[in-house]
């Protein structure tokens, strides 16, 4: 995937998946709904196309294969971006960040160097929360409502703008082999 939806069980990941692509995955009111990565393709207006992968909840000892932790984790060593989702609703959102990002380092692979799209999921419950960082990584906080669609082409537009370009493929080295077996 470009990127990957990371957060905690009932962040609203999947929700926002379906709000984003094309993906139809299941949506219920309790934790580990996902339990294996479910992808979907986000279009922009001039015709780009990103993958986008919501990725099963993390909880805190993630790292650790509390959970399937790991298992979980591994999925994200391929994304470009993370999109870090988090509940408005539930507590305070710097907590939740921090949580999610103890496991991303604590894990390692370089999940902890990834740039980041913080989103505030579910503002149509929570109108006033807040974040903010001063954490380079995080290249944009947006703020959504799944429920209701509120930000969503914001959130398309940041994932669009913020993904970082696939690596070209390498190319086999020319050491004369090739016209040899020719």
């Amino acid at each position: 995937a470009d990127a990957a939806l990371v957060g905690t069980p009932n962040a609203g990941k999947s929700s926002l998946l379906r709000r984003i692509s094309n993906a139809k995955p299941k949506v219920a009111d309790y934790p580990f709904t996902t339990i294996s990565p479910v992808l979907g393709t986000v279009d922009a207006p001039d015709g780009r196309q990103l993958t986008v992968a919501d990725v099963p909840g993390l909880i805190e000892g993630a790292s650790e294969g509390v959970g399937l932790g790991h298992e979980f984790l591994a999925h994200l060593e391929r994304a470009r971006l993370l999109v870090h989702v988090i509940d408005a609703s539930e507590g305070d959102p710097a907590e939740r960040f921090a949580t999610i990002d103890r496991e991303l380092g604590a894990y390692g692979a370089g999940l902890d160097r990834l740039p980041q799209i913080v989103v505030l999921n579910k503002i149509d419950i929570a109108p006033d929360a807040q974040f903010s960082t001063d954490d380079p990584r995080v290249l944009r906080v947006v703020r959504t409502s799944a429920a209701t669609g509120e930000g969503i082409d914001d959130l398309k537009r940041a994932l669009h703008d913020l993904c970082p370009a696939a690596p070209e493929p390498e190319q086999a080295p020319d050491d004369g082999l090739v016209d040899f077996l020719v």
